[in-house]
C-alpha cells in the first residue's frame, strides 16, 4: 500500500492495523543532537488516547510509546527515529458481522474495490488508531519548534454538530474531555453526546488550531505552498472533509478592502489570510479550521449492500466514538507540527542564508 509516508526532509511512514500487535511509523530527518524522552511523545498520546471519558470509545489501550531506534544517550542522532505502539484492547469478533458488509460512510467499499479484499477489524489501516504514531511523530515537531524559534502550537472544539463552542479560555482547554475553551458549555456538551449513545447515533465536530511565533518565509510557490501542505496534512486524518486557512469561505462574503491585511508598524492590522501570503508565512499566526465528519459506524440501522451486491441493514456494535471529533485536537495539533517543521527544514536548506534588511513586521513589534 502506497500512501503512507508523509512530509519532505522531515518524513514520517506510518504502519499497522487497529487490530493488529502495534503501531507505529519512523520518523526520518529529525536534526541530531535534541534531547528527547519518551516523556515528550507521552504528553500528547495521553490526550488523543481512548478511553479517557465515557464520551468517547471504550477500547482501553495504554498508547505507551517506545524509542526503537535514532536516540542515543537521550538525543536524536540525525538516524531514523522508529516508534512503536503495541495494541492491548482488540475485540476483532465485535466486527463479525460486517465482515461481508460495507457501512454506509465507511471505507469498507473503497478499500474492497482497490485491493480486493480488506481488514475489517476496527477498520484495519483506515483506523483512527493510525493517528496515534503521527500524535507521537508531532510531539517531536513540537519540541523542535519550540526550542529553535519558540513556535506553540494549540487547537481546541468550535463546534460538535450544531453547537457552536465560544473561546473564552484557552486555559479550559486542557480541563475538560472536548477540548473546548469554554467552561459554561461544557454540560450541554455532555447532555448533547449521552442522547446520542443512547440513540445509537454519532455528529461531527470543527477543530480549530493555530501555530504562533512562526518564522517569516516557510513554504514556496507553485505547489509547495504551506497552506496548501498544511491543508494535505489535514485531509490526511481521519474523517476530514474541510480545512479553512484564516477566513478560509468567510472570504467569500468578505470585501477586498476587509480581506486584505493591512501592514502597520506594529503588526499586522488582521489576520484574515491565516498567517500564509503567496503559499509562504508571514510570521503571523497560521490559524486552520477542520471539519469532521459524524463517525459511519453506528448501531443507527443503515441500509447498504454485501459483497455479493444484495441489499443489507447494517447495525455496528462495538465501541466507538459518537464523534470521533472529541479526540481530533492533538492529532490536528501534530499534523500541524509535522508540516511546520518540514517547511523550516526545507527553508534552511534553501534560503538559509538570505537576508533582508526590512525586519519582519511581528520582531519589530515585539522589540517595541
Amino acid at each position: 500500500m502506497s500512501g503512507s509516508s508523509f512530509g519532505h526532509l522531515l518524513r514520517v511512514t506510518n504502519f499497522g492495523e487497529s487490530h493488529g500487535p502495534a503501531i507505529g511509523c519512523v520518523v526520518d530527518g529529525c536534526p541530531p543532537g535534541m534531547a528527547l524522552t519518551v516523556d515528550d511523545l507521552q504528553r500528547d498520546l495521553d490526550r488523543r488516547k481512548p478511553g479517557t471519558s465515557r464520551h468517547v470509545t471504550q477500547r482501553r489501550e495504554s498508547d505507551s510509546v517506545e524509542i526503537l531506534s535514532g536516540v542515543f544517550e537521550g538525543r536524536t542522532t540525525g538516524t531514523p527515529i522508529a516508534l512503536l505502539i503495541r495494541n492491548e484492547d482488540q475485540r476483532s469478533g465485535d466486527y463479525a458481522e460486517i465482515g461481508q458488509r460495507f457501512r454506509p460512510g465507511h471505507a469498507d467499499y473503497t478499500y474492497w474495490h482497490k485491493y480486493g479484499l480488506r481488514d475489517p477489524r476496527g477498520g484495519g489501516r483506515s483506523s483512527a488508531r493510525l493517528t496515534a504514531p503521527m500524535v507521537a511523530a508531532g510531539a517531536i515537531a513540537r519540541k523542535w519548534l519550540a526550542l529553535r524559534f519558540g513556535t506553540r502550537v494549540r487547537g481546541r472544539m468550535s463546534a460538535l454538530g450544531d453547537i457552536a463552542i465560544p473561546c473564552t479560555s484557552w486555559d479550559e482547554v486542557g480541563r475538560n474531555p472536548f477540548f473546548a475553551a469554554d467552561a459554561g458549555i461544557v454540560a450541554r456538551l455532555e447532555e448533547t453526546m449521552d442522547a446520542l449513545r443512547r440513540a445509537g447515533d454519532s455528529v461531527g465536530a470543527r477543530i480549530e488550531v493555530e501555530a504562533s511565533n512562526v518564522p517569516v518565509g516557510l513554504g514556496s510557490p507553485l505547489f509547495d505552498k504551506l497552506d496548501a501542505d498544511i491543508a494535505y496534512a489535514m485531509m490526511g486524518i481521519n474523517a476530514v472533509k474541510g480545512v479553512e486557512i484564516g477566513a478560509g469561505f468567510a472570504a467569500v462574503a468578505q470585501n477586498g478592502s476587509e480581506h486584505g491585511d493591512e501592514l502597520l508598524p506594529g503588526g499586522f492590522a488582521s489576520n484574515n489570510a491565516g498567517g500564509v501570503l503567496g503559499g509562504i508565512s508571514t510570521g503571523q499566526p497560521i490559524t486552520v479550521s477542520i471539519a469532521i465528519k459524524p463517525t459511519s459506524s453506528i448501531r443507527t440501522p443503515r441500509r447498504s449492500l454485501d459483497v455479493d451486491g444484495r441489499p443489507v441493514t447494517v447495525e455496528t456494535h462495538g465501541r466507538h466514538d459518537p464523534c470521533v471529533g472529541i479526540r481530533a485536537t492533538p492529532i490536528a495539533e501534530a499534523m500541524l507540527a509535522l508540516v511546520l517543521m518540514d517547511h523550516a527544514l526545507l527553508h534552511r536548506a534553501q534560503c538559509g542564508d538570505v537576508s533582508v534588511e526590512t525586519a519582519p513586521i511581528e520582531a519589530v513589534a515585539r522589540a517595541r
